[in-house]
């Protein structure tokens, strides 16, 4: 007998449903939306470097990008939600352990045990959005639960750090943990249909590989430069002359911000077209990172994270939205989590090669230049499934 069928579920597509699903695919990369708070927190609490900070910041993403991929070819037909449970317990213990280490090179490749596992998570949660109608909806609330509570993160952690050290930063994520396990019990099977996968791929037969490539390509750029300059932006904040204050305080507004964003995909959803909304928010990422050089003026750096915080939010969920209607089973937005996680793992570990001694100017232009790149390599893809819509 299954466990889970003695507790009553919510309705499927719901959006008490979508947002228990959000607090599944957040779970095992909580992380990232508290990065900034990560990665100053090793430095501050550890005595990290910049690099060894961010060496094992990207170690827990390459994990969690490796664990995503491995669970492409098995997410159609595991019991999901058993092993969601196995996943989530396995991370709490390895958060617990992660608090009692101070050596950069144990930490890294604790973390990367700790990416692994949550990247099979998320994939997992990925997969199963994917299966709800309006999958866009699905992935807009995964955005408002991500912005939301990143920005509660980023605005109350650091100033915690001092007086708790580390522990304060893991144990956050295991809250995190324990409440997705009391949601879990509730949410429905979503099982796999098999005929609308077979109808699917008959209709996408022949012309799904380029579309497909070219939406991981713009995917993975879009993550690396945007994850590649928010794991740092504390410290670009200081350099341009900014107090820790303003900037965690500012961090967190622009994180609530998204919340704008992601919110207009749960009520816009595909009204726009993905050419619209990918184009256009994309170019706006752009536009505002570039306004990163002007860092020093007050009202700049408000506006240009506010923004940031905004189009990352609305962008990255059409993006995911638009790998999952590739198929109906979730196995290519799990690919999609892939592509995203090596993005996020990247951009940090790139952004401290070219760091140096305060090299910020340097990852903000690389940073556009990515962007620009991702806004091209989508454009085709958003195309051809505007066009099926039609």
């Amino acid at each position: 007998m299954n466990i889970f069928s003695m507790f009553p579920k919510v309705s499927p597509n719901s959006i008490t449903a979508r947002l228990f699903l959000a607090f599944l695919a957040t779970a095992g990369l909580f992380y990232v939306n508290i990065m900034p708070t990560i990665v100053s927190g090793l430095i501050e609490a550890l005595g990290f470097t910049n690099q060894q900070a961010g060496a094992v910041a990207s170690a827990n993403m390459y994990g969690a990008a490796f664990g995503a991929l491995s669970i492409v070819l098995f997410v159609k037909r595991m019991n999901w939600q058993l092993f969601s449970v196995i996943f989530l317990l396995t991370l709490i213990s390895i958060d617990l352990a992660s608090m009692y280490v101070s050596q950069p090179t144990s930490l890294l490749a604790i973390r990367f045990v700790h990416g692994f596992v949550g990247g099979m998570l998320v994939g997992t949660g990925f997969s199963v959005m994917a299966r709800t109608k309006e999958p866009d909806k699905s992935f807009g609330m995964l955005l408002l639960v991500q912005f939301g509570l990143g920005g509660v993160g980023v605005m109350f952690i650091p100033g915690l750090v001092p007086q708790f050290g580390t522990a304060i930063l893991f144990m956050s994520l295991i809250a995190f943990s324990v409440v997705t396990l009391l949601m879990l019990p509730f949410l429905p099977d979503y099982q796999v249909d098999e005929q609308e996968q077979k109808k699917k791929a008959a209709a996408h037969k022949g012309i799904n590989k380029l579309p497909l490539a070219l939406t991981l390509v713009s995917i993975f750029l879009f993550q690396a430069a945007n994850m590649g300059l928010y794991a740092y932006i504390i410290g670009l904040g200081e350099h341009y002359g900014l107090d820790l204050p303003f900037i965690s305080g500012t961090l967190g507004i622009a994180a609530w911000l998204g919340l704008a964003g992601a919110g207009l995909v749960v009520v816009v959803s595909d009204r726009l077209g993905y050419f619209k909304s990918l184009s256009l928010g994309i170019l706006l990422t752009a536009i505002a990172t570039w306004g990163l050089f002007y860092s020093d003026i007050h009202w700049v750096w408000i506006v240009v994270n506010s923004l940031i915080g905004i189009t990352w939010a609305y962008t990255i969920a059409y993006l995911l939205g638009l790998m999952s209607r590739f198929d109906t089973s979730g196995q290519m937005a799990a690919l999609g989590g892939f592509a995203s996680k090596m993005g996020l793992a990247t951009g940090p570990a790139v952004a401290a090669l070219l760091l140096g001694e305060d090299n910020y100017p340097l990852i903000i232009g690389v940073a556009v230049a990515a962007l620009v790149l991702s806004m091209l390599a989508i454009m085709f893809p958003a195309r051809v499934q505007d066009r099926s819509n039609a």
